[in-house]
């Protein structure tokens, strides 16, 4: 049967029989089931998996721990950074059923409190860590395959992460959290509570500052002020949210490994250095110029009121991102031709503009004169990248020559607005039979500027100091953009069976303003087919026991990236698809909550970059050589389970697990296929094959602790299979202890964690052929005390 009609046979033999009525059902209450606050392992009448992490389940991580890294305890789900504290973007992945988030994909959407991320990648993009201070986190919920027809992202293909803020408390009160961690990790952490107030306001405000190095080296300066307020409001009949945060943040880079024997060699030396040596090749390994500024600026503001059955909904936002990320090439790039005398990149003190790349500068004399190696010198230098060149290597020169550096910045900024708009409208039909109508709207605008400037280093004997003149902007480009979408669906239900058919559309545009105007403007324009879902539920005869049944098409629209590179054949690349299919069963009953999924996916058009230099080391010079393609796809399979028992009060016992098998799609051309090194049937690179969690908690009294404990199962990280991590476990404990006093109005909790317990070494994050090593043993210490 064409997948066309798999909804309408759905919807048609599920909605039949509803329709015909049943004199003995009841209205659907449409709660949610869950188990106190450990997991919530799916929604009754969802079509699709879902489970929402909430705070038993967050008690292991640290006050300085990202929100990205509490999904992790989901099935299906990986996620990896460079440490226990998420203080690195660059090293930062995310794995869902063989869909993935990292410096080379992103096709799985987030979002902050149902409103969107913008994207998530390195450049322009930003993550839910850099929304929301772990502390001001309500909960996680994590659509595993598909997001809810009414998701606001373009990244959905394989699932979304939705991040929600917690609400103000019903009192007032003041809340201190300090914490102290291995690392020099410290934070501080403050927040106000108004309470219940007049016209049904209530509102917080909460700042924070953390600080912590690399656990390598201890050499990198890690640091980030995150300031938020939260309001909620009702007047007459409309119910108002309104959302701010500011983050700031400076991270030092860790780096991948490319090869498995350094990893066998040294598993805590990911290859950058902590010292200054003043030998540039060596020195653009320093991990203090492997760097990531972010300033992220959000705010929206929701509304939602309700005329007898008919609920309106919808939101206003804005987002602001600006930052750069830092390298230091070890040459100065030749832009100018000087005909000999004195280099005007090192003494002209003036900026240039675009232009060719006439060679690389290694080293001048005291007057800013290039000077060139002694004839026939061999480089004794043997690190980084497997060595240098005798142009890089200072014994090849003269004593009076002096090596020359640059400080490369690249230069990102994002401005977005958008609003979305929601109608919702449940109807009782005759005999208990329910219909639930949802429809709605999103468009967003946003531009996207991306500026590459490279500074001298002024001088390379004693640091990185540079000049703030940069001698040359190697580009500068602008990126508009807008995405827009609709969608409709129904549910028809009972109390024992329901019903879902909806469709969506998507449409984006983007373009590219080149400042210097080297490149023509550009825009292309893209938007989906009729895009349906459909699914089913019924309550079995065992009670507390339902199965459902969905099936799904996703869409991504062109993202302006391909842009980028002015050798990509728009008119060739076709967007981003997906078709996604699961059946499972969900138990829920008194102290027990059970789920198991089995999942289909497959993922066409998949995007890929061809480099047209094949380099050992990095290409700094990098701007718009190499293409986008499409690179055949990716099909997954595979089974979820998880679980959630409570045996007594105060214990609850948490397990999930994660079959998955996900490999490549070729594109039905040898020759594309091998431009992008695929292997048709390859094991999709980074996703395990296996994953278990187990967590146990505790309380009693005023004591409380607990265990997590996650298998992951043995991954891939080049698209060749011919490097295979190794499988690895990670145990993170805690134990905590609560006061209270000044007559039980203070209430003071202490806390201790270990991430890491037995110190495992493993490599961690996968994307470009390499691999993160993993964060060590953590250990944290952090006090929170609740003032009235």
């Amino acid at each position: 049967m064409p997948p066309k009609y798999t909804h309408v046979l759905l919807f048609s033999v599920i909605w039949m029989p509803i329709a015909l009525g049943d004199s003995n059902t009841v209205t659907e209450n449409g709660d949610t089931s869950h188990i106190e606050e450990v997991v919530v392992t799916g929604k009754s009448r969802s079509i699709f998996a879902s489970t929402s992490v909430s705070q038993s389940m967050r008690r292991t991580e640290t006050p300085l721990t990202s929100a990205l890294a509490l999904a992790d305890k989901v099935p299906g789900v990986s996620i990896h950074e460079g440490d226990a504290f998420g203080f690195d973007d660059w090293s930062t992945t995310v794995s869902l059923r063989g869909f993935q988030i990292n410096l080379d994909d992103q096709h799985i959407g987030i979002t902050i409190d149902g409103v969107p991320n913008g994207n998530s990648n390195y450049g322009g993009g930003a993550k839910a860590n850099r929304y929301i201070d772990i502390l001001n986190l309500g909960g996680v919920s994590v659509s595993q395959g598909s997001a809810d027809i009414s998701s606001r992202s373009n990244e959905a293909l394989g699932g979304t992460l939705d991040f929600t803020t917690d609400d103000p408390t019903i009192a007032r009160r003041f809340k201190v959290a300090l914490a102290r961690t291995a690392f020099e990790g410290t934070k501080h952490y403050l927040r106000y509570d108004t309470g219940d107030l007049p016209n049904g306001v209530s509102a917080w405000l909460s700042a924070s500052r953390q600080q912590a190095t690399d656990w390598i080296d201890q050499s990198a300066e890690n640091e980030r002020d995150h300031l938020a307020l939260k309001l909620l409001a009702s007047l007459k009949n409309v119910d108002l949210t309104a959302y701010f945060s500011w983050d700031d943040t400076h991270e030092d880079n860790y780096q991948r490994l490319y090869d498995a024997a350094d990893f066998e060699s040294d598993s805590e030396w990911d290859r950058l250095t902590a010292t200054w040596s003043g030998i540039p090749h060596i020195d653009q390994s320093h991990r203090r110029v492997w760097s990531t500024l972010r300033e992220n600026t959000f705010a929206y503001l929701k509304f939602a009121t309700t005329f007898q059955d008919l609920r309106l909904s919808g939101n206003l936002y804005g987002h602001a991102n600006s930052g750069r990320g830092d390298w230091a090439p070890p040459y100065l790039v030749d832009v100018v031709d000087d005909g000999g005398g004195l280099e005007s990149e090192r003494v002209g003190k003036l900026t240039y503009r675009g232009g060719d790349i006439l060679g690389r500068i290694h080293f001048v004399d005291g007057s800013g004169a290039r000077v060139w190696p002694r004839s026939g010198c061999e480089s004794s230098i043997t690190f980084p990248y497997g060595g240098a060149e005798p142009e890089a290597d200072p014994s090849c020169y003269e004593d009076d020559a002096v090596a020359v550096q640059s400080y490369r910045h690249t230069h990102y900024a994002k401005r977005r607005m958008g609003g979305a708009f929601d109608l919702d409208w449940e109807t009782t039909w005759r005999n208990g039979v329910n219909s639930r109508l949802r429809a709605g709207v999103w468009h967003e605008i946003s531009q996207r500027d991306e500026k590459r400037d490279w500074h001298d280093i002024i001088d390379t004997r004693t640091g990185f100091a540079f000049e703030r003149m940069p001698y040359w902007i190697q580009y500068d480009r602008q990126y508009p953009a807008s995405t827009s979408k609709i969608y409709v669906e129904n549910v028809v239900f009972t109390d024992r069976v329901s019903a879902t058919l909806g469709v969506k559309w998507h449409r984006g545009r983007i373009e590219r303003k080149d400042v210097f105007g080297t490149y023509g403007a550009l825009s292309v324009a893209s938007s989906s087919p009729l895009l349906l879902s459909s699914g089913a539920t019924v309550q079995l005869p065992l009670r507390g026991l339902e199965m459902y049944i969905g099936h799904t098409h996703n869409y991504k629209a062109l993202p302006d990236l391909l842009l980028e590179r002015t050798a990509s054949m728009l008119d060739q690349i076709e967007p981003e698809t997906a078709q996604s299919t699961e059946l499972g069963l969900r138990y829920t009953l008194d102290k027990t909550s059970v789920a198991t999924t089995w999942y289909d996916s497959r993922f066409s058009n998949r995007v890929a970059f061809v480099n047209d230099l094949e380099t050992g080391m990095p290409d700094f010079l990098s701007g718009t050589d190499g293409a986008y393609v499409n690179a055949g796809g990716i099909e997954s399979r595979g089974v979820e389970v998880a679980g959630v028992w409570q045996p007594t009060v105060g214990l609850s016992i948490y397990v999930a697990y994660t079959l998955d098998s996900s490999r490549y799609l070729g594109t039905g051309t040898s020759e594309i296929d091998a431009s992008v090194g695929l292997a048709p049937g390859n094991r999709v690179t980074g996703m395990p094959r296996n994953m278990l969690v187990g967590t146990v908690d505790w309380h009693r009294g005023r004591t409380s602790m607990g265990l997590t404990h996650k298998t992951t199962g043995k991954r891939f990280v080049d698209l060749a299979n011919s490097w295979e991590t190794g499988s690895y476990n990670n145990t993170d404990v805690y134990v905590g202890r609560d006061w209270v006093l000044r007559g039980e109005s203070t209430r003071v909790n202490a806390r201790l964690a270990i991430n890491n317990l037995f110190d495992t070494d493993y490599l961690a994050g996968i994307a470009g052929e390499g691999a993160w090593i993993g964060a060590p043993r953590t250990v944290s210490f952090s006090l929170e005390i609740e003032i009235p």
